[in-house]
C-alpha cells in the first residue's frame, strides 16, 4: 500500500503497549529524505521500541507509519528491502576478513556476476574507510573499525534508509570521529536515522533532532532551531571602550528588541535580541565596526549547547515540535 513518498519515515499516532505499560504513545515523526536524523531520549524513553516497530519486529498497538510510502505493517517485505540496520551490539564472524564478511552478506541480496559483487564490495570498503584493512581478520579490528564494518554491512544492498542504533557508543574520540565521517559521506546515498546518547555527536552531524521522554515525543525540530533557543535570535558581542553611546544607538534600531549589557573591566558583553535576522546579519557588525568609540573583540550569534537544550526539555518540561 503506497501512501506517500514525501518523507523517508512518517508515523501517525504510533503507539505500543506491553502488559499495560505504554512504551510509546502517539508518536508522530517526519523524517526528510537524505537527512541525518538524530533520535534522542533517556533510557526507557521508547527509542528501541520505535526501531522495532519501524523494522517490523513488533506490531503497533495503535497508529501506524510508512517508510518511503510503504506501510510498516501491511508492506513489511517492501519496507525491509529499503532498510539497512546496524544493531547497538553487532556480531561478526571474527575469523573472516572484512572483504569475506561483506561478500557473505552481499550474496543474500545479489545473484549477479561475481565481478559486479566484488565491485560493490570494493565501493563499500572505500565508503567506510576500510580499503587498506580489507584482508585483515576481523578479530584484529578496533572498536571504531568494527562499527564502520557494521555500517558497511548494513548498506551493502544500497538501502534508501539506514537505521543505526548507537553507532558511536563506547568508542574512543578517534573511533567516534571516523564513524561520524562515514555517516556524513553516506547522506548522499541514503537517509540516516540513528539513536544515540552522545549529544556532541548529534550536534556535529544531524540536520534534525527528535527527543522522546517517557514514551512521548517532546521535541522535533531542525538542529539549528533547537540550538537557537526559544528566546529568538540573540547576538553575543564583546566590545572594548566607551560603550554607553553605542549601546543607545543599537537600542534605537527598529529590529533590536532588547540589549542585556554585562560590563567586566574595560570590556562590555552585550546580548542583543533582534526581530529581523536578515537585517541583523547584514548590518549589525557593519554598524559596530564603523563606530570609533568601541573596538569589537567578539561577535557571533548565540547558540545553546545541545546538552543544555536536552536537559531543559527532559527536566523542565519544555516542548518543541514543528
Amino acid at each position: 500500500m503506497n501512501i506517500s513518498t514525501s518523507f523517508a519515515i512518517e508515523t501517525h499516532e504510533l503507539s505500543k503497549t506491553y502488559k499495560n505499560i505504554q512504551a510509546l504513545r502517539s508518536l508522530n515523526l517526519k523524517v526528510q529524505q537524505n537527512s541525518i536524523f538524530g533520535f534522542l531520549g533517556p533510557n526507557g524513553a521508547g527509542k528501541t521500541t520505535t526501531i522495532k516497530l519501524l523494522l517490523g519486529l513488533t506490531r503497533p498497538t495503535a497508529g501506524g507509519g510508512t517508510i518511503y510510502g510503504h506501510d510498516i505493517v501491511l508492506d513489511s517485505l517492501q519496507v525491509r528491502q529499503k532498510i539497512g540496520y546496524l544493531a547497538q551490539n553487532p556480531r561478526f564472524y571474527e575469523h573472516m576478513t572484512a572483504r569475506e564478511m561483506l561478500r557473505f552478506r552481499a550474496r543474500f541480496f545479489y545473484r549477479g556476476p561475481s565481478v559486479e559483487i566484488e565491485q560493490r564490495i570494493e565501493e563499500t570498503l572505500e565508503l567506510v574507510g576500510l580499503e587498506d584493512k580489507a584482508d585483515r581478520p576481523i578479530h584484529s579490528f578496533s572498536g571504531g573499525e568494527l562499527q564502520r564494518l557494521g555500517i558497511g554491512l548494513a548498506q551493502i544492498n544500497y538501502p534508501e534508509l539506514l537505521i543505526l542504533d548507537e553507532p558511536a557508543a563506547s568508542l574512543d574520540p578517534q573511533g567516534r570521529r571516523d564513524v561520524l565521517e562515514v555517516m556524513a559521506r553516506l547522506r548522499k546515498h541514503a537517509t540516516i536515522f540513528y539513536c544515540t546518547h552522545i549529544l556532541d555527536d548529534v550536534q556535529q552531524v544531524s540536520d534534525t533532532v527528535a527527543i522522546l521522554n517517557q514514551g512521548e515525543l517532546v521535541a522535533q525540530a531542525p538542529l539549528q532551531e533547537l540550538l537557537t533557543g526559544s528566546e529568538g535570535t540573540i547576538y553575543r558581542i564583546v566590545v572594548e571602550g566607551d560603550a554607553s553611546a553605542t549601546q543607545a544607538r543599537l537600542a534605537s534600531l527598529p529590529w533590536v528588541s532588547g540589549i542585556k549589557a554585562i560590563p567586566l573591566g574595560s570590556q562590555t558583553t552585550w546580548q542583543v535580541s533582534v526581530t529581523d535576522e536578515a537585517a541583523a546579519k547584514s548590518d549589525l557588525l557593519k554598524l559596530l565596526v564603523c563606530d570609533e568609540q568601541v573596538n569589537v573583540i567578539e561577535f557571533g550569534r548565540m547558540k545553546h549547547e545541545l546538552e543544555d537544550v536536552f536537559l531543559s526539555i527532559i527536566e523542565g518540561g519544555r516542548d518543541v515540535k514543528r
